[in-house]
């Protein structure tokens, strides 16, 4: 708890003085005023993240958590456990589908072991594995209380390494089957929803199961009574450890000033709670896409965030998160690159 609460401290607000510089830079470029829309407000908000008006975002990692979940075994998920340890390396082999996105971003992608359900033989894959997988939430709590925090202080410690190894723009991924069943636990929670209203088919669960799905989730609340208002019960009573530590990651950018990205369904849960612990957060995300899992416009809805796009993606993994930093990069570029009407003498 002392590295959590040393690093919610250190969370400040966006520097409005040089928003202001660089909305005025931004609005004086030799454009139609307005035209080029989301990356404008990109290129202020990544000026008020790093109090620099040309900052750089040219060291970039997706940070991928993987896990697994004691609820798998209500039947909420229509593929094997083990996918989740078969596939985990594969991420550190550069083959999965954020990797091949994340080399097109020129970014590197760090794989973690949070729980999952087995030992994993691949010395690339960071292990700071709490257990193997969560307790199963419609029978009592995912974890103890202590465990969730030791998730968010992982995160943390990830965050914090990888920045302090020079990446200067950072967005989260994940790995575990059955993972969508806490996130839509969590966004119930949170926004005081019905499960049914947001719960979806996942990696592929066939639609005359979503009811079921809908009612371990609902099972899981009435059991465990998590506080909406205390995102640290929530996840330990009805979270997963590579979601915690996707929200340690969030706060862990936000503390060091480091713009980060949030993903699709399973992140935008994680980054829920993030900003449900320090509302401050909120100012230093960069939302990804739509992602296409059912609920997910009501979960960045909840969020408070636009995302930049929608292409129908619901992969997971952090694959939208990879495509957004060509935006983000891009904006960086509209200020650097393009010339004012004033550097380009054509003050009239």
């Amino acid at each position: 708890m002392k590295l959590l609460n040393q690093t919610l401290k250190k969370i400040g607000l966006l520097d409005q003085e040089t928003m202001a510089k660089t909305k005025n830079r931004v609005d004086n470029l030799f454009k139609p005023l307005g035209s080029l829309g989301r990356l404008e407000d990109l290129a202020v908000q990544l000026a008020g993240i790093t109090k620099n008006s040309f900052p750089t975002v040219d060291k970039k990692v997706i940070i991928v958590m993987s896990a697994d979940h004691g609820v798998y075994v209500e039947g909420v998920a229509p593929d094997p456990q083990i996918i989740t340890a078969l596939q985990t390396p594969n991420f550190v082999k550069g083959i999965t589908g954020v990797c091949a996105f994340a080399k097109q971003a020129r970014a590197d992608v760090v794989v973690v072991d949070m729980g999952i359900a087995s030992d994993i033989d691949e010395p690339k894959v960071i292990n700071r594995k709490i257990r193997y997988g969560t307790s199963n939430m419609a029978k009592g709590p995912a974890m103890s209380r202590e465990e969730a925090i030791k998730s968010l202080e992982i995160g943390i410690e990830i965050a914090n390494d990888q920045i302090d190894q020079g990446k200067n723009l950072l967005a989260t991924g994940e790995m575990g089957i059955g993972n969508t069943t806490p996130s839509t636990a969590i966004f119930s929670v949170i926004g005081h929803l019905d499960p049914e209203t947001i719960v979806g088919i996942g990696a592929g669960l066939p639609i005359e199961k979503l009811k079921h799905k809908a009612s371990v989730i609902k099972k899981a609340i009435a059991i465990n009574q998590p506080n909406p208002k205390d995102a640290i019960d929530i996840l330990s009573k009805v979270g997963g450890f590579e979601i915690g530590g996707m929200a340690g990651v969030f706060i862990g950018a936000a503390s060091r000033r480091i713009p980060i990205v949030v993903d699709g369904f399973i992140a935008t849960a994680a980054a829920l709670l993030a900003i449900t612990i320090a509302p401050k957060v909120k100012d230093f995300l960069i939302p990804s896409h739509h992602t296409a899992e059912r609920g997910g416009k009501i979960a960045m809805q909840l969020l408070g965030l636009t995302p930049l796009f929608d292409i129908g993606l619901r992969l997971g993994e952090g694959t939208g998160a990879a495509l957004a930093f060509n935006f983000v990069e891009a904006a960086t570029y509209m200020v650097k690159e393009m010339a004012t009407r004033e550097e380009a003498g054509l003050v009239i």
